[in-house]
C-alpha cells in the first residue's frame, strides 16, 4: 500500500511538472501563437473579387494622337476587390452627411471624455436638434449668413464641411536616406473640402445650357444611383480614407480583423479589371465594335458626330446601366471617366516595374501644374469611342473637378486566392 501511494505521488508530480512546462499548451512544439483571430475574408458590399493575373498593357487600337503614351508591356497584378459600379451620388452623400454631423456634434459639444488614449471623442449617440431654437443658435455657424441666402432660405455653408484625415507615407519612409528619422516625419495630415462642385455642369461647357444639372444632379433623388461627379482627386482620396475608418469602426470593437485600406486603383489595376479577363480586347465587352449584333450601343459615350441620346443616355446614366463585363463590373467604358491613384507621365510605360506597377507623386501646391496630373481611365458620356477603350490613357489635374469624372474604390485582397479560405 505504501509503495502504491508513492507511485501515485510520483505520477501526480510528473503531471504537475508536465503542465507547468507546457507554457500555454505548446507541449514543446513550434505551433505559433494560439490566440490569433480567425481570418475569413468577406466580399465588402457592392464589390466584386478580381483574381491575380497577367495584364498586357498598351494600345488597343491605332494611336490616333501618335503620342506613344501606351507602349506594349506585360505586367502582373495581385488580386483585389473593386466596386462593381462607380461611387454614386447617394453613396457619396453618406460621406457628406457624416462630415456634416461631425461638425454639428462638435458645435454642440457632444463629447465623450477620456476616450481612446485619453482624448475626448464625439458622442454620436446624442441627437442633433436641427430645428430646436436653443440648439439652432449653437448651429448657426454651419449655415450661410443671412445676406448670402436666397429668398431667406436657410442653407448649409458648404465651405464648413471639411474632412481631416492622416496617412503614413511608406514611400518616403522606405528611402535609405530617411533611415533613423522619427516616425512622425512620415505622417501626413490632410484637410479636404468634401462637397462636390456642382458648378462643373456650367463651367465645363461654354455656350451650353446645363443649369438644371447644377441645380439638381447631386440633390435630387432622380439621380441618387447616378455616378458622383464634380469630385477632385483629393476628395476621392478623402472618401476612401473615410470609408476605411467606417469599416474599422464597425469591425474593431467586435475583435474582427481588418482588410487592407480602401483606396483608388492604380491605372493598371483599373485596366486589368476593365478587360474582364479578355487580355487583348479593346473594350470591356470584347469588341471590336461599340455595338452588338443587333446594333445596340454597349456604353454611354458620344456616338457618331454627337448624337448624345443614341446610346440611351444624354448626360450620365445609372451607375449599373448596360451589361457588366465578365468580372461583374459596370460602366468600365463610358458614363464617367474614373480617377486612379497614378501620377501621369507620358513615358511611364518605359520604366514602370512589371510587378504591380504604380507611380505616385503627391505634388505640393507650389509645384508646377504638370506635376499635379493624375491618370483617368474609361472615358465618359461626352467622349468619342477612342477614349472609352481599355488601353487609352488620359489625365486631369488632381485639384480639378469635372462633370465627366468620378471614381470607384478598391482594396487589395489579403492572400493568394479567395478559394483558399
Amino acid at each position: 500500500m505504501k509503495n502504491l501511494k508513492s507511485l501515485f505521488s510520483a505520477s501526480a508530480l510528473t503531471v504537475v511538472l508536465f503542465i507547468t512546462g507546457c507554457q500555454g499548451g505548446y507541449n514543446g512544439q513550434l505551433l505559433g501563437e494560439l490566440d490569433r483571430p480567425k481570418w475569413n475574408p468577406i466580399t465588402p458590399y457592392g464589390m466584386v473579387f478580381i483574381p491575380s493575373g497577367v495584364l498586357h498593357i498598351g494600345p488597343s487600337d491605332q494611336d490616333v494622337n501618335a503620342s506613344a503614351q501606351a507602349r506594349a508591356k506585360q505586367v502582373s497584378i495581385v488580386g483585389f476587390y473593386m466596386d462593381d459600379t462607380e461611387i454614386t451620388n447617394n453613396e457619396y452623400r453618406q460621406f457628406i452627411n457624416y462630415v456634416r454631423d461631425s461638425v454639428a456634434h462638435s458645435l454642440l459639444e457632444h463629447k465623450l471624455e477620456g476616450g481612446e488614449e485619453g482624448k475626448d471623442q464625439l458622442d454620436w449617440n446624442q441627437k442633433i436638434e436641427w430645428s430646436g431654437k436653443e440648439k439652432n443658435e449653437q448651429l448657426e455657424e454651419i449655415y450661410l449668413k443671412e445676406d448670402e441666402r436666397i429668398w431667406g432660405k436657410k442653407e448649409l455653408d458648404l465651405s464648413k464641411l471639411k474632412y481631416v484625415y492622416e496617412w503614413f507615407d511608406y514611400k518616403a519612409a522606405s528611402l535609405t536616406k530617411n533611415r533613423g528619422k522619427s516616425r512622425t516625419s512620415f505622417i501626413r495630415k490632410e484637410v479636404c473640402d468634401v462637397y462636390p462642385d456642382t458648378l462643373v455642369w456650367v463651367r465645363d461647357f461654354s455656350y451650353s445650357y446645363n443649369e438644371p444639372m447644377t441645380r439638381n444632379y447631386f440633390h435630387h433623388p432622380a439621380f441618387d444611383d447616378y455616378p458622383a461627379v464634380g469630385v477632385t482627386w483629393h476628395q476621392a482620396n478623402a472618401f476612401c480614407y473615410w470609408r476605411t475608418n467606417l469599416w474599422a469602426d464597425y469591425r474593431t470593437p467586435r475583435g474582427e480583423p481588418l482588410m487592407d485600406i480602401f483606396r483608388l486603383p492604380t491605372e493598371h489595376e483599373w485596366e486589368y479589371a476593365a478587360r474582364g479577363g479578355k487580355k487583348l480586347a479593346p473594350y470591356p465587352w470584347g469588341g471590336p465594335y461599340v455595338r452588338n449584333s443587333k446594333g445596340c450601343i454597349l456604353a454611354n459615350f458620344k456616338p457618331g458626330r454627337g448624337n448624345y441620346p443614341e446610346d440611351g443616355g444624354f448626360y450620365t446614366v445609372r451607375a449599373d446601366a448596360y451589361w457588366p463585363n465578365d468580372y461583374g463590373l459596370y460602366c468600365m467604358a463610358g458614363n464617367v471617366a474614373e480617377w486612379t491613384s497614378s501620377a501621369f507621365y507620358e513615358n511611364s510605360y518605359s520604366f514602370i516595374h512589371d510587378l504591380n506597377p504604380d507611380i505616385r507623386y503627391d505634388a505640393q501646391e507650389s509645384e508646377p501644374e504638370a506635376m499635379k496630373r493624375k491618370v483617368i481611365r474609361g472615358g465618359s458620356w461626352k467622349d468619342i469611342g477612342y477614349y472609352i477603350e481599355n488601353g487609352t490613357r488620359h489625365w486631369e489635374y488632381a485639384d480639378s473637378a469635372k462633370s465627366y469624372v468620378g471614381f470607384r474604390c478598391l482594396t487589395t485582397f489579403l492572400g493568394r486566392d479567395i478559394m483558399d479560405n
